[in-house]
């Protein structure tokens, strides 16, 4: 029996409840008609140029993406506009677009659930826990089935995410024993308190800035060690999770997007990603 676009929905919409979702975010189907066939299904972290040609390439009749393709208000989607065009090529393709956001990030398993699985960590609990509902939030803390040194471990975060072109970059003593960490996918920096608070011994996350980042290794008592990488792996082992789901949903063939959609893609040595 065929699957729907309606069908895949339903089955993201249970894993990932949208009432999870930030007041400020944009989840759900962007476009396409809930009632058309989703018998091969594409799923990414960014719905840009490069996602969207692979869909078309495989001949995706759906797209499952993290990011939001249009998270801010907008009053048209002109062709001649990037993200417009995007919404008029995939129409013209029959190719429909769901994003799930927030409501991933925070739900469990979510996002940083696939970050810590992919890291080889047991979660314990979220880093920042929704109010009245201590297994669902941002972040999880989890723990390695043995101590490690702090530069055996930032080895292993870059081992097990996809390559870069900035990679992957610690800021902590390299000697010193790394067993609970705090992880949290996409732009993490703003819960460095809360992963202090935590004690754990490092915090994995993307997006850290220059200031919060040395104001937090600069602060009295013990602080995590920092573990930095870009945007887009760290939320990309979610991409795997979210293939499951849709999986469970019936006879639909799912495909992970592989294509780097991370922005940064020259280094100053001259080597590319």
């Amino acid at each position: 029996m065929s699957v729907s676009v309606a069908d895949v929905i339903a089955a993201l919409d249970a894993a990932y409840p949208r009432e999870l979702a930030e007041s400020w975010d944009a989840v759900g189907l962007v476009c396409g008609d809930p009632a058309e066939p989703a018998d091969r299904v594409l799923v990414c972290v960014d719905p840009v140029a490069a996602t969207v040609d692979e869909a078309v390439e495989r001949g995706a009749r759906l797209i499952v993406a993290h990011h939001p393709l249009l998270l801010r208000g907008v009053h048209g989607v002109a062709a001649d506009s990037a993200k417009g065009s995007l919404v008029h090529r995939m129409i013209r393709e029959g190719i429909a677009l769901f994003c799930a956001h927030t409501n991933a990030d925070s739900a469990n398993p979510g996002v940083s659930d696939a970050l810590a699985a992919a890291l080889g960590l047991t979660v314990l609990r979220p880093l920042a826990p929704h109010a009245g509902d201590a297994a669902t939030g941002i972040g999880r803390i989890g723990e390695l089935p043995e101590p490690e040194p702090f530069a055996r471990f930032v080895e292993r975060v870059g081992a097990a995410l996809p390559s870069t072109a900035p990679g992957v970059y610690g800021a902590g003593d390299p000697d010193r024993p790394i067993r609970t960490v705090a992880v949290s996918g996409g732009a993490g920096d703003g819960y460095l308190a809360a992963a202090t608070e935590a004690g754990v011994d490092a915090y994995v996350t993307a997006d850290l800035r220059h200031h919060p980042a040395g104001e937090h290794l600069e602060q009295r008592g013990p602080a995590p060690a920092l573990v930095g990488v870009t945007h887009w792996a760290s939320e990309w082992p979610w991409c795997g999770q979210a293939a499951e789901v849709i999986r469970a949903a019936g006879n639909v063939e799912v495909h992970v997007s592989t294509r780097c959609t991370d922005p940064w893609n020259v280094r100053a040595n001259g080597s590319t990603k």
